[in-house]
């Protein structure tokens, strides 16, 4: 049927392909129009950017898609994949099976959001620690060495072919066998985790930064140039960008270290929100589209993601409050699986609810003789009071101020799911969904905290 000549309806570049609506993680989804130019053009630059990363796609190469088929970042890679010939497997639905799921693939290409790379990374890392002593320095041995070689300027099949045979090759193996390229988007990836994923993985890595609206990535990195570990690289070639200055926050996009709210134009971006005229006259402003994410010029033209000028609040006391930010550094606690903190211009502290890691709790509890299951132990006021602590101890190392410390945590024994609405599939927190989830629990934190009696 492919060899007889078909005709195929008569397209033009500016009709619309698609209306994509977002994640709502701030308020009500929009619905993003999105044409044939902006899809074709992302599909364009992911091909620029493998030919500069390690080597493009082709009919040998398989894809796992776990993302929906309603999220940009699958539907560029997915389209990508199509237009080269590569073969796409989709997972069963069930986050718990996901690994389960790229064993049976063997995919060679995987895109991940952070979260999926922090599970991997503490997996990991649960199995070297519970190795033997000799098997530990062995790994340590190892991974500084690639690292070093990394850093040297060896590309990732050069840096320690020796070493990613008897000791990475494991975690290749927990992979699939032969992944050869991964994808990270719809967050910053933890500098540490990148570093791992880079050198543990024997596979590339690319960071990337990208909304809806820019149909997917805007800026990636290059995954073999180790510099930019810990960015989200330089523009891609179908986008312009620049930064604008945010007094209110005290970013200036002219000072020596520049920085500022990123805003875009070019072939990528969309055309604007479906029936919301007024929404799309907002966030655009002289042909620059305003993304609401604050960004970092690097010295070598890379952007780093530092903030979000929308999730943030001042306290009562009039100090804003990041909140993304410290999220992020209280997740880097080995303690927990996720956190969301809260706070409002009526209150002079924050609160959090926490989803401990169980095996965190149920070690504390055999160490202070508590017994119970999973469920009592995270009602435990010790217990609460042993989380917050820890968070705030990791807060500190990593140079919180006093008012971003938590004066009161809830430890909640179910994961934030989306089944309840309160995370997106990449993850993202939906915060007016968790406010109005936990509204009387965070009431309560608050007044126990004035009390004095928060645990």
């Amino acid at each position: 049927m492919g060899e007889d000549i078909q005709e195929l309806p008569k397209k033009q570049k500016d009709d619309i392909c698609t209306i994509m609506y977002t994640s709502g993680t701030t308020g009500e989804p929009k619905g993003v129009i999105i044409t044939n130019r902006a899809i074709v053009a992302g599909v364009t630059t992911t091909e620029h950017l493998l030919q500069l990363t390690d080597k493009v796609v082709d009919e040998y190469d398989s894809y796992f898609s776990y993302l929906p088929l309603a999220h940009i970042f699958d539907q560029v890679i997915g389209n990508y994949c199509i237009s080269k010939g590569a073969s796409i497997g989709f997972w069963q639905g069930d986050i718990r099976y996901l690994m389960e799921d790229v064993q049976v693939m063997k995919p060679t290409i995987f895109c991940g959001v952070p979260r999926v790379y922090d599970r991997i990374y503490t997996g990991i890392n649960q199995k070297i620690q519970s190795g033997g002593l000799i098997a530990k320095h062995l790994f340590q041995y190892a991974y500084n060495y690639k690292l070093g070689n990394l850093m040297n300027g060896f590309k990732q099949h050069e840096a320690s072919p020796f070493f990613d045979k008897i000791v990475f090759s494991k975690i290749k193996e927990g992979l699939g066998g032969r992944i050869r390229l991964m994808l990270s988007g719809a967050a910053p990836l933890p500098r540490h985790i990148e570093e791992f994923m880079r050198v543990t993985s024997c596979s590339v890595l690319a960071q990337g930064y990208g909304l809806t609206e820019s149909c997917s990535g805007c800026f990636t990195s290059i995954a073999n140039v180790i510099s930019m570990i810990g960015t989200v690289g330089p523009p891609v070639t179908a986008v312009e960008a620049r930064l604008e200055s945010v007094p209110e926050m005290g970013y200036d996009a002219l000072s020596s270290a520049p920085r500022g709210e990123i805003c875009l134009r070019g072939h990528t971006l969309f055309s604007g929100y479906y029936k919301r005229p007024d929404l799309t006259k907002e966030v655009f402003s002289d042909g620059w589209f305003h993304t609401g994410d604050i960004g970092e010029w690097q010295p070598d033209g890379t952007m780093k993601i530092i903030d979000r000028k929308k999730n943030i609040f001042k306290l009562s006391q009039g100090e804003y409050v990041a909140v993304e930010v410290l999220e992020s550094a209280y997740a880097q606690s080995q303690l927990v699986a996720s956190v969301w903190v809260y706070g409002n211009s009526f209150e002079s502290f924050l609160v959090a609810v926490v989803v401990p890691e169980k095996q965190a709790i149920e070690d504390w509890a055999a160490l202070n003789s508590k017994s119970g299951d999973y469920a009592e132990l995270c009602s435990d006021p010790k217990a609460r009071r042993y989380i917050q602590d820890e968070l705030n101890q990791t807060g500190k190392k990593l140079g919180l101020r006093g008012f971003e410390m938590l004066r009161a945590v809830h430890l909640e024994p179910v994961p934030f799911s989306i089944d309840k609405d309160l995370i997106t599939p990449t993850f993202k927190l939906k915060r007016p969904q968790l406010l109005k989830y936990y509204k009387n629990r965070v009431d309560q934190l608050y007044k126990d905290a004035k009390m004095g009696t928060a645990q």
